[in-house]
């Protein structure tokens, strides 16, 4: 009898069983960074998301072979660790820090540290114009402090739990403006229809990488052979382009398109 309701649960609910992973890929994504990394309406879109769909076809993966995974920023070296996923593109940048616990392919994309304000207001034009002005920036990260230290000293700095947050604060003129990643603040802006701009001068570089199971530099390969050819085919900017639509953003072309080598 309990054989049988097992067999019953596993028809049910596989998952519960480890058999609906079988034959598939794991990849881990942001679910909440409008323009990379999207839950929406039970499907995922977004840059990172389109990157990972072309990696796992050319890995010989169909659409509905990927099992997509939320991957919160904390929790991306456990999940690689424990084998929750097989890679993770979550606006995952690559540090000496990080490679000391797991080992990433790429980059795919060079992002800079940029602004992001009203679309009406031209007072701030770069770091340097914000002081006597009010910062966001998203709790735990260290861009706004950069921007104090760096630029602007008499910067007044506002955290929130989420980049939406800061973007509702600088809506409402709560704050002048919010600071991260330049691709991360296009995709906000292309989600605010039209009312917030990219200022465009990043400051910093972040190398974006597919974090994998540390040491594994055969899968590296496969995985840089892919984004080779995304960007040769056109794909690559046409993600890009379709991702942060409206928003006038363009990366920067002194570091982008990226050479894949990492982890080989």
């Amino acid at each position: 009898m309990l054989a049988a309701l097992a067999a019953i649960a596993c028809t049910l609910s596989l998952a519960a069983c480890g058999q609906s992973e079988a034959g598939k890929i794991r990849i881990g994504i942001k679910f909440d960074q409008p323009g990379l990394g999207f839950k929406k309406s039970g499907t995922y879109v977004g840059f990172d998301v389109d990157v990972a769909r072309y990696i796992a076809k050319k890995l010989g993966y169909s659409p509905d072979e990927i099992i997509w995974k939320e991957a919160p920023s904390k929790q991306r070296e456990a999940m690689l660790q424990n084998g929750d996923v097989d890679m993770i593109l979550a606006t995952y940048s690559i540090t000496d820090e990080r490679k000391k616990a797991v080992s990433f392919a790429g980059p795919y994309f060079v992002a800079g540290q940029d602004l992001l304000v009203r679309k009406d207001d031209h007072s701030i034009n770069g770091p340097e114009d914000l002081n006597g002005k009010r910062l966001c920036s998203v709790t735990g990260s260290t861009s706004a402090a950069t921007v104090k230290k760096k630029f602007a000293s008499e910067v007044q700095l506002m955290e929130q739990p989420g980049y939406a947050e800061c973007a509702t604060a600088l809506f409402s003129g709560i704050v002048d403006a919010v600071t991260t990643d330049d691709i991360i603040l296009a995709g906000l802006a292309s989600a605010s229809r039209g009312r917030l701009r990219v200022v465009g001068r990043p400051f910093t570089q972040e190398y974006y990488g597919v974090g994998i199971k540390k040491g594994d530099s055969k899968f590296a390969a496969k995985i840089n052979n892919a984004i080779v050819e995304m960007i040769q085919d056109g794909s690559w900017t046409h993600a890009i382009e379709d991702n942060t639509q409206g928003t006038g953003y363009s990366p920067n072309d002194e570091y982008n398109p990226p050479t894949p080598t990492e982890g080989e």
